[in-house]
């Protein structure tokens, strides 16, 4: 199977002990790409560093809704530029909305999500969006930046008329460990309202490792187990499952394979 982690975050601290062990492991485990995510400015240049070591690896930048706060002129001006010079940096995110956590006041955190979503329509760049417990303002956004807008719904928790919608919209949308929870009959009535061509794959390592792993540090090589259960959804093979999600995943971050 050819494998594209659309989404995951190597520069964590846990991979702190380990991390080229680790990253050498995934490509030798049938992982052949991964788009790895700073999503605060500290981790802006960890990220391109990560890009220029590993041909596989791929990013995204972008203020996360938990730093809203730190979404200042003078940083968007260096994410701006960081996006523009280096040709591995694919997307911007990842952007969105948290109102779970509300570490930076909803307010702010519109705001920034507001701005980026044009800065992404300025530098033709897709975005990687996360959105929790916050459909409902994440949408109205959204819609307002329709124009123009590509990218990925990032480790998708809404309805299957909110992932419709998005797909309508120009959006893919991406799951991962959580569609191998006991608990995910949510999960999986929006996996399946996804059609095909629109769907990607994802680790958000080292968090949401799948079952029979919950609950360790995850890793891309896990995605066999996501593959496995999203094959199932569609009705198709995990060879099948996989090569399309690889495909669309280079294709939403124009990757030329």
């Amino acid at each position: 199977m050819r494998i594209f982690d659309s989404h995951a975050h190597y520069n964590d601290e846990r991979f702190d002990p380990d991390r080229d062990a680790v990253l050498a492991a995934q490509f030798a485990n049938g992982v052949e790409r991964i788009l790895e995510v700073g999503c605060e400015p500290a981790t802006f240049c960890k990220a391109l560093d990560l890009c220029e070591r590993y041909p596989g690896i791929y990013c995204a930048l972008g203020v996360h809704p938990h730093d809203a706060n730190k979404a200042t002129e003078p940083v968007l001006e260096e994410l701006a530029r960081l996006l523009t010079a280096n040709k591995k940096a694919v997307a911007l995110g990842e952007i969105g909305l948290d109102y779970h956590y509300d570490f930076s006041p909803r307010d702010v955190q519109r705001q920034a999500f507001d701005t980026q979503l044009a800065m992404a329509h300025q530098l033709n760049l897709p975005v990687v969006l996360h959105v929790r417990e916050a459909y409902g303002d994440a949408m109205d956004l959204l819609r307002a930046h329709r124009r123009g807008l590509t990218g990925v719904m990032h480790c998708f928790s809404g309805s299957p008329e909110i992932a419709r919608e998005c797909v309508g919209m120009g959006l893919y949308v991406a799951f991962g460990g959580s569609i191998t929870f006991k608990n995910a009959r949510k999960v999986v009535e929006s996996a399946s309202a996804v059609p095909l061509d629109r769907l990607l794959i994802e680790t958000d390592c080292p968090y949401m490792a799948p079952v029979p792993h919950r609950g360790e540090r995850n890793e891309s090589r896990l995605l066999t187990f996501v593959i496995e259960n999203l094959s199932k959804i569609h009705g198709i093979s995990e060879g099948e499952l996989a090569g399309i999600t690889y495909k669309n995943a280079c294709d939403v971050f124009e990757i030329n394979d």
